[in-house]
């Protein structure tokens, strides 16, 4: 099964299951959770295993540092085995959870996208709120129980944690932070007579592209001499357009759970975007395929994807798909995503999140809570962070000797100081107050995958010279609110909740 049809098959499983009681209606009786209280000692006596669903980018270095720190942390608590099953894909993650919360099988801690979590939500107390444990004065951040060097509160940036927030409370704490970048073939770029400006405007991308279509007689491009050029490709064609209706100030959805996405701004942004799919300057990861294999092999000039993904761009990319000896050389600069508003630049913050699962053993949910703050010592945010273009979560790690050592060494080596994979972690540290998060609620995750899927259908209508007009764009909007069942999205109510401080619980006496 395609990419394409995955996502979509899942996203009607997803919501013909659509909240709790359709959840037992769709897989079977559930036992409902209790909601988790903190209400006994950690049991050092008891033998507890738990499982953790891991996210990796087909990268062994970083399966490597899950592994690492398995293996660390069950050196410090020898009564709790932590089983470690890695995903390439957050979407198979996100289909296995749905599948396993029918039947109480879902592993104990998770990583996740928020707007996976909301949808695993609608299950009554599948996920534990965290509020109660971050601020336990024993088990919570900075807590006086732990055998590693815990997190205080205050060393997570607010910003990231608050990304975990879901109706006003906690539900996940964020592992790493990526946006996206602008992976740029610059030695074509000027060589079509264009500068490489320090913050891209849409205007530049589809001038240069355009440019870059121009042709020899013999049928190959000019630009490259070979048979294919697809100036601009981007990965994630639901960031694209939300970032760009962020840019443009216009309505994506509320933090009540209202959509907003079917409008005017909306269809000004397909019409711009199908102007140069039909000229093929422009394409799309589904429709064409991954963008940095095209960047490496010459085919193309402006590859946007995570810069999560950043090993896998440039000629001398540590990590790659094609052949070797497709590969081109060019010198590669990286930039935040294209603007509207250069004095005004929004870009995407994403990046995994961590959840713990409800479990009817609350020994277990304490044992996953452990293992989760495990994950943001140093000694795991630094080694994963320099896996790729991620950047810590907490200014502990930021802030580290160790860490600004490895900022400061881009392009010693094509390995672990590969220089466009610390560029794209640079662009993101010099770049937080200029990143947005989308609401988070009960089917944001579906209406993320239509904001894609309508410049999908926008970009395959191009190439099949089918007309897009208003009638069009039209009959799009209903298809996506049916598609997705958007129109199934019920209000939530948000609640206003700051963020936990260090140390409030009072410290219980040990019987």
């Amino acid at each position: 099964m395609s990419l394409t049809k995955r996502i979509v098959s899942l996203a009607l499983a997803v919501l013909l299951c659509f909240g709790s009681a359709a959840l037992v209606a769709c897989h079977g009786n559930r036992q409902v959770q209790e909601e988790f209280k903190i209400d006994a000692e950690f049991d050092e006596n008891q033998q507890i295993e738990i499982t953790f669903w891991a996210k990796n980018e087909n990268n062994a270095n970083q399966v490597a540092v899950y592994q690492q720190a398995v293996e660390d942390f069950e050196a410090l608590y020898p009564n709790i085995k932590v089983n470690l099953k890695p995903y390439s894909d957050y979407t198979l993650i996100y289909q296995d959870v749905i599948t396993n919360i029918s039947t109480n099988t879902t592993p104990n801690v998770c990583i996740s996208y928020p707007d996976h979590i909301a949808t695993y939500m609608t299950g009554q107390n599948v996920i534990v709120k965290l509020d109660e444990l971050m601020r336990d004065s024993r088990y919570g951040f900075g807590g006086s129980y732990h055998r590693f060097d815990s997190v205080k509160s205050d060393e997570m940036i607010q910003k990231y944690l608050d990304e975990g927030k879901i109706n006003g409370s906690y539900y996940a704490v964020p592992y790493m932070r990526s946006t996206e970048a602008c992976y740029i073939n610059k030695t074509y770029v000027e060589a079509l007579g264009y500068e490489v400006p320090d913050v891209l405007t849409w205007e530049y991308i589809w001038e240069v592209s355009e440019a870059a279509m121009k042709k020899n007689a013999d049928g190959t491009f000019a630009i490259n001499g070979q048979k294919v050029m697809i100036p601009f490709i981007y990965k994630s064609t639901d960031n694209m357009m939300i970032s760009m209706l962020k840019q443009k100030g216009a309505g994506y959805s509320t933090d009540d759970a209202k959509i907003e996405i079917f409008n005017d701004t909306t269809k000004e942004i397909l019409y711009e975007i199908g102007e140069h799919a039909e000229t093929r300057a422009f394409s799309t990861f589904k429709v064409s395929s991954y963008p940095g294999n095209y960047l490496n092999a010459g085919q193309c000039i402006f590859a946007i994807d995570s810069t999560a993904g950043a090993t896998w761009m440039g000629s001398d990319a540590p990590l790659y798909d094609i052949h070797s000896s497709a590969i081109v050389d060019f010198e590669t600069v990286v930039r935040p995503i294209p603007q509207y508003d250069v004095e005004n630049p929004k870009m995407i913050s994403q990046g995994p999140s961590i959840c713990i699962f409800n479990k009817e053993n609350t020994q277990e949910v304490l044992a996953s809570w452990f293992f989760v703050q495990y994950l943001l010592t140093n000694k795991v945010q630094i080694a994963y962070a320099q896996t790729e273009g991620y950047v810590p979560v907490t200014s502990k790690a930021q802030n580290s000797e160790e860490y600004k050592d490895y900022i400061s060494r881009a392009g010693e080596n094509n390995s672990l100081y590969y220089d466009v994979k610390i560029a794209a972690s640079k662009l993101l540290n010099d770049n937080v107050d200029n990143t947005f998060v989308t609401p988070v609620f009960a089917g944001s995750a579906s209406l993320r995958e239509a904001a894609g899927q309508m410049i999908e259908e926008v970009v395959t209508a191009k190439r099949r010279k089918i007309k897009v007009d208003d009638a069009f764009i039209e009959t799009l909007f209903d298809n996506m609110v049916a598609l997705y069942r958007l129109d199934q999205v019920k209000p939530v109510e948000v609640v206003t909740q700051t963020a936990p401080p260090a140390e409030t619980t009072e410290k219980k006496k040990t019987e």
